[in-house]
């Protein structure tokens, strides 16, 4: 793991002592005009994360010089809810000025998007800065895709080290929220090239799909990744377990030997997942990629004073 900077608990209790409790209002507030906006925020952490470390550079947006990483094969018309991160950044620009970074409020708004929805709550380490950069190439190279199989997950997964454990904790995100009919249009029609619908699909649940995301159809219409979307449980595990898992990278922790045993574990006791899980999101957080930071003003752009910089003025 690559070092940067030394994140601890309660970074900004001198600084911005109300910060944690504004990210939580914010997103109480967020939860409230939209239920599933949580979700999308919670997933920021992970494809911020795994992309140079937790450092903001997913809020980018595009510049003339700049491809970021909103347009990646994995982002594009997938993440969303920015402008809650937006929300925070106002409130706490109002409370603490050029205080509290950006990739803080992802790992904190993640976690309360946990939390607000019925799963554990823990205490986060904070004190990372925010990126001056963002690479679509980088995002591109690293994100999987809704097809992945086990075996690439775990992979991928070890580069962060991050355990197996760790990797299907983690897809336990999936316990809320939705996916589009992008993403499972192969599994439903095409499975590995066959023709054919994929064989782990439970019928009950394909035909559903199938009347959710017909051939041809509007492939951005979405459907629930669990039978509880709006609520952290392990209803995500069970799922598999009964072959309802909506995208192949969920469904594959059950067909495949190397993860099964950890998603019946998971299906058994929410207990322990919620455990896992929480261990998980630390770890995951506490990727850096060690390169030079910043506390952004706006989530979306680097402060100007950088662009000057980075343009030879003083």
């Amino acid at each position: 793991m690559v070092t940067g900077e030394i994140l601890r608990p309660r970074f900004y209790s001198e600084t911005c002592p109300e910060a944690e409790s504004i990210v939580r209002d914010e997103m109480k507030k967020a939860m409230i005009r939209e239920a599933r906006s949580v979700a999308s925020v919670m997933r920021l952490q992970f494809h911020d994360c795994f992309v140079n470390g937790c450092d903001g550079s997913v809020l980018l947006d595009d510049t003339p010089n700049m491809l970021g990483e909103k347009l990646s094969l994995s982002n594009i018309n997938s993440l969303r809810s920015f402008e809650v991160v937006d929300d925070i950044k106002e409130a706490l620009e109002k409370a603490c000025p050029s205080t509290v970074s950006c990739a803080d409020i992802v790992i904190m708004a993640s976690r309360d998007a946990v939390a607000l929805t019925g799963g554990p709550d823990w205490e986060v380490k904070l004190g990372r800065k925010d990126s001056l950069t963002a690479s679509q190439k980088d995002s591109d190279d690293i994100m999987p895709s809704p097809r992945a199989n086990a075996t690439f997950l775990i992979d991928l997964f070890e580069r962060f080290d991050l355990s197996v454990r760790d990797m299907v904790a983690l897809s336990g995100s999936h316990s809320i929220g939705k996916g589009r009919c992008f993403s499972i249009m192969f599994r439903l029609y095409n499975q590995s090239g066959s023709g054919k619908p994929d064989p782990a699909l439970e019928p009950v649940y394909r035909k559903k799909l199938n009347q959710l995301c017909p051939l041809g159809g509007d492939e951005n219409v979405t459907g629930d990744l669990d039978a509880t979307p709006r609520v952290f449980d392990n209803q995500y595990f069970k799922d598999l377990v009964s072959g309802r898992g909506f995208l192949n990278s969920d469904q594959t922790l059950y067909t495949s030997r190397e993860t099964r045993g950890y998603v019946k574990r998971f299906s058994e006791d929410e207990g322990e997942f919620f455990r896992a899980f929480e261990e998980g999101m630390v770890k995951l957080g506490d990727l850096q990629s060690g390169r030079p930071g910043e506390v952004r003003l706006n989530c979306r752009v680097v402060n100007t004073r950088h662009n000057d910089v980075l343009l030879g003025d003083s």
